[in-house]
């Protein structure tokens, strides 16, 4: 019964590697068939950040065990539009990059809409594509993405069952989500072109590929909802050999793996007992220790009560376990039991920021308390987070330095060069174009002011700010390289620098343009190490995850809740001012429009309302963290 809930088959992955490697090797199988049997191989291909792992691994098989792609014929799902074909965005320009120029494909067997055709014109290109693609014996094997409202290729809710290639409107929700690949959400295209439901349901196979707990809602729709226009992925349902393959986050909101106990036999640890009694309880509106046991037999939960005993004993329980993940010492209170150790007293804590904003953001009031409470505290901002910073805010520190010069009749060539050249490439700068150097300098160095004067509100010295500007993120574009050993080094130098006793990094995945992620890995990467080399401090060393500029928490999973009053909420959100560079129009938001200060409030207060709800005393927020053991 594990999977009685799923229409659609799901085989989820631990890493998204490893996922990514499963597709390569059904796409790999697939063409050496196809081969022998003297037979063209159609694949239909996604873009996005999805297949990029995926793109990988087949390079990595045509480089070094001799995968060969003259066979194959490609034919992509979408395109923008309208959008020149070399453009930094376009996906002709992604499929290049990816693959097609790293392997042995034919570029006549490349087919991927153009973002060029004369929109006069639209209508008969798109005929041709579909008869292109019939002419060529249909696809073999259709990869496909999924967005975060359901949608598959540019299909977006509402496209219909039978729809064919065609011009589409692309919703505000995806091109909000797409907004990370442009500077900011007016430049992202508002129509594409995209391949019809039809089309897609035509291929003899479909593999969609979902990694990110982001993506979680959209495949349990997809896979355990009603079939309905609404959510285009669900329409594979019709679909008689289709595969979901997901990693552990993007499969968590599946039934068997967020109540396992609806499908069969479950093991009652002490995680599970919490998240299905506080999950039944914020269902019933009810706080834990008003729950009965007809409550617990009407909700699935029956199987609990027979091993448990009366739902009494079990309330209670829970209703401790929720109680003592409350503390006001995040750094643990000397003589006194608390979440964290009371000793030793002060720690050495560093928190670890993707981007020179996510401490404040995340954790603000779980910084200043620990500033405040005697320990020493240091920041490491992992990357310069220069291609967050609008060029209009460039713009706006160029005027001021090329007036401030000016004014003080300060004669520099070399600087003032600088800014001439800056200034210029500015003015022409086209969407193709890459920032330079001296840009990424500025723009870095914008946020870096920023950072520091954040530390400064909390009460920091400068000794305790490490900015590292880690290798894998200076690409100058939106596409950062993987994780390097240079990443892992200086990751590796600081910790063991500091030797704290706390760490503090961001477990917030949900990061749309994967830096989190890259980030996070850096850092388990380097504590694997570390512990192999035997080094003797991570012994008093603790490892908690924070969220909150995202995604938050979910309430049964909270192991440390940092309770914060209403003067304390202030504090946070001024310090949130002061990267003035993030506010108002955010750059690569993803698909929440709110400003950073606005999300961070209202998960914080959320946090705080869930365990209220669950009969806990109510503050006004609360910042949640999960302990990581390496």
């Amino acid at each position: 019964m594990v999977d009685s809930f799923e229409k659609i088959p799901v085989k989820k992955f631990k890493t998204i590697k490893d996922g990514s490697v499963f597709i390569a090797r059904e796409i790999a199988s697939l063409m050496k068939e196809k081969n022998a049997k003297g037979e063209k191989c159609v694949l239909g291909l996604a873009t996005g950040s999805s297949p990029k792992t995926l793109y990988a691994e087949l390079v990595r098989m045509h480089q070094e065990e001799g995968l060969s792609f003259k066979n194959v014929i490609a034919f992509n799902l979408d395109e923008y539009y309208p959008i020149d074909n070399d453009a930094l965005q376009s996906y002709k320009r992604f499929m290049k990059q990816q693959l097609f120029d790293k392997v042995d494909i034919d570029p006549k067997n490349c087919h991927i809409p153009n973002g060029e055709w004369p929109k006069e014109k639209i209508k008969k290109y798109c005929a041709e594509y579909e008869g292109l693609i019939e002419s060529s014996g249909g696809i073999d094997l259709q990869v496909l993405g999924i967005g975060n409202n359901g949608h598959i290729g540019f299909n977006e809710p509402g496209s219909s069952l039978f729809s064919k290639t065609r011009l589409v409107p692309l919703d505000n929700s995806t091109r909000m989500a797409n907004a990370h690949e442009f500077q900011n959400i007016s430049k992202v295209p508002r129509i594409a072109i995209t391949m019809g439901i039809s089309t897609i349901l035509k291929a003899k196979r479909i593999i969609l590929m979902a990694w990110g707990e982001i993506k979680g809602p959209a495949i349990q729709k997809a896979v355990e909802g009603h079939m309905t226009e609404q959510v285009p992925a669900s329409l594979l349902q019709e679909h008689n050999d289709c595969l979901f393959v997901t990693e552990e986050l993007a499969a968590s909101e599946l039934t068997r793996f967020k109540s396992p106990w609806l499908t069969g036999e479950s093991d009652w640890n002490p995680k599970i007992i919490r998240k299905a009694v506080t999950n039944m309880a914020l269902k019933l509106g009810k706080p834990i220790l008003s729950l009965t046991n007809a409550d617990y037999n009407d909700n699935g939960l029956s199987d609990l009560l027979v091993e448990k005993g009366d739902a009494y004993e079990i309330n209670l329980q829970v209703f401790y376990m929720m109680r003592d993940s409350i503390t006001g010492w995040p750094g643990g209170k000397p003589h006194h039991k608390s979440v964290e150790r009371s000793e030793p007293y002060p720690k050495r804590s560093l928190i670890f920021s993707p981007h020179p904003d996510d401490d404040i953001i995340s954790m603000g009031g779980t910084f200043m308390r620990l500033h405040n409470q005697g320990h020493d505290v240091h920041v490491a901002y992992q990357t310069s987070g220069n291609i967050a910073v609008t060029d209009e805010f460039v713009t706006r520190f160029l005027d001021f330095a090329v007036g401030f010069e000016q004014l003080k009749d300060i004669d520099n060539k070399k600087s003032s060069q600088v800014l001439k050249d800056a200034t210029q490439f500015l003015k022409n700068k086209k969407d193709s174009d890459i920032d330079t150097a001296d840009i990424r300098e500025i723009k870095g160095l914008i946020r870096r002011c920023e950072a520091k004067a954040t530390c400064h509100y909390v009460g920091l010295k400068d000794e305790n700010i490490h900015f590292m500007n880690l290798p894998f993120y200076e690409t100058g574009t939106i596409e950062k390289k993987p994780m390097g050993e240079d990443d892992i080094k200086m990751t590796m130098e600081l910790l063991r620098k500091i030797k704290p006793h706390q760490v503090y990094c961001a477990g917030d995945l949900a990061d749309p343009h994967g830096t989190h992620k890259v980030c996070l890995d850096i850092i388990f990467e380097s504590f694997r190490r570390l512990k192999a080399a035997g080094d003797e401090w991570l012994k008093d060393c603790w490892v908690w995850l924070y969220k909150g500029a995202w995604q938050e928490w979910d309430i049964s999973e909270i192991e440390m809740a940092i309770p914060m009053s209403p003067d304390q909420v202030m504090k946070k959100r001024y310090g949130i001012f002061i990267h003035q560079s993030q506010k108002d129009s955010v750059p690569f938001q993803g698909t929440d429009s709110r400003e950073f200060w606005q999300r961070a409030e209202d998960r914080n207060a959320n946090t705080a309302g869930l365990y209220a709800e669950l009969g806990l005393t109510r503050f006004a927020a609360m910042e949640a963290f999960v302990r990581w053991h390496f």
